[in-house]
């Protein structure tokens, strides 16, 4: 299962270690869910993965018609500290971003609506979806400085982030959009109703 906390604030630090608040403070599937993240948990080795199964069932759903794998090791990359380093930049999507771990552990740190990062740690089987324009940024474990992911598109295999400041891009400007509350629900809360 998907672990999820707030990141410790640590810059400086090595990005690739778990950077816990202390204590932690960690984030529940429903937290995630709040920022429109979602997760599922996928077996990678058997049915989930196979026609009608998970996978590709959620492809059909959301209309993904490509895709690729990427493994992410300095071992396999001669670029790997050019593409870390991008990476790691704080970014944002017009589409969302879905990725699933077949192999290794990664983090996906994601802002939250106060602009706070929560650090989301992936690994064999774990499928999450970012929304389009939400801001953050990846990187590899330190112990097993390796992942492998597929990567699921719509129409064609691409990967265009837009750092940030990116906060007039039209994703991230309907991104803040759905997070608003609706009227109606502020309403329930209006210190009128209790008077």
């Amino acid at each position: 299962m998907v672990r999820a906390w707030y990141f410790d604030n640590d810059e400086e630090g090595n990005k690739k270690l778990p950077h816990m608040t202390d204590p932690p403070q960690f984030v529940d599937l429903e937290g995630l869910k709040k920022i429109g993240v979602l997760y599922w948990k996928v077996d990678v080795d058997g049915d989930d993965m196979e026609e009608g199964g998970l996978v590709p069932k959620l492809k059909e759903e959301r209309g993904y018609k490509h895709g690729d794998s990427i493994a992410i090791s300095r071992e396999l990359m001669p670029d790997y500290v050019d593409v870390s380093k991008m990476l790691y930049t704080e970014h944002l999507h017009p589409d969302e971003e879905i990725r699933l771990a077949v192999d290794g552990v990664a983090y996906f740190d994601v802002r939250d609506l106060e602009d706070k990062w929560i650090r989301i740690e992936i690994s064999k089987g774990d499928l999450i979806i970012l929304p389009a324009g939400l801001y953050h940024r990846f990187t590899v474990e330190q112990e097993k400085r390796f992942v492998k992911l597929e990567r699921f598109f719509t129409e064609i295999t691409r990967w265009t982030p837009y750092n940030r400041p990116a906060d007039d891009h039209p994703a991230r400007v309907a991104y803040l959009k759905s997070m608003e509350k609706p009227k109606e629900e502020e309403k329930k809360f209006s210190w009128c109703n209790f008077l």
